[in-house]
Parts: C-alpha cells; sequence; structure tokens
C-alpha cells in the first residue's frame, strides 16, 4: 500500500492526474483511497518529491 508523506508532499498534482485508478482526489490534501488504489506505484514513480512511499503492512501483528 502506498501512502502520502503530508510533510514532503507539495501538492503538485502530479500523482492524481497519473493514478489509473482514480484513488487519489486531485483536491488537497491529497490522500489515497485504499479501496481504489491497485499497488502499481505509478504516483510513487511521477512525484518529484518522492513524498509518496510503499508502506508495508504487517500481517503477523495480532
Amino acid at each position: 500500500m502506498y501512502v502520502i508523506k503530508k510533510d514532503l508532499c507539495v501538492s503538485c498534482g502530479l500523482c492524481a492526474d497519473e493514478c489509473p485508478t482514480g484513488a487519489i482526489s486531485p483536491i488537497g490534501p491529497y490522500k489515497i483511497d485504499r479501496e481504489k488504489c491497485s499497488d502499481c506505484g505509478q504516483c510513487a514513480d511521477c512525484c518529484p518529491v518522492e513524498a509518496i512511499v510503499e508502506e508495508k503492512i504487517n500481517e503477523n501483528r495480532a
């Protein structure tokens, strides 16, 4: 799952434009809709400030 680091995001909108599933709202503050996200990584690839990172989910947590 990808997440947007709000402290790094410059609100350029590239991620919302590039997202093939429309999982990122084009109106700030930007956030990724987990229901729509396909984990393709296009948002992270296009982010000029590397504010979008993949967050590993620990399935072993109780």
